[in-house]
């Protein structure tokens, strides 16, 4: 698979991951998002941003739904939010699906909460 952006091939993995996280920009992130038919908002932002910054910053850290819900609920002053928030932005499961269109690696962890 592969994802085709003015002319240059950004190569993806069979499940849709980019295989070089320096491949990524807004534009490859808008397109996969547009793929798996999502309209990115501030919110779905704050979601993939925070992610990269964790992997790129924290040690290749890549959170699971829990850690991204207690983030999440601080980042947006919402001490009511839970992971049915975040499903609502990433119906393809929030940490795999807003890796993926974050230009992130797969996780290989079981479960997700």
């Amino acid at each position: 698979m592969a994802i085709n952006i003015d002319g240059k091939e950004i190569e993806t993995t069979d499940s849709g991951f980019l295989v070089d996280i320096g491949d990524w920009s807004e534009e490859v992130a808008s397109i996969i998002a547009q793929e798996e038919g999502l309209e990115l908002t501030d919110r779905h932002w704050d979601v993939i941003n925070y992610l990269r910054d964790e992997f790129i910053n924290n040690n290749g850290n890549l959170p699971n739904t829990r850690n991204m819900v207690k983030t999440m609920a601080k980042a947006w002053g919402d001490k009511k939010l839970n992971a049915k928030v975040l499903y609502d932005l990433f119906p393809g499961n929030p940490s795999k699906q807003a890796g993926r269109i974050g230009g992130l690696p797969e996780s290989r962890r079981k479960g997700g909460y």
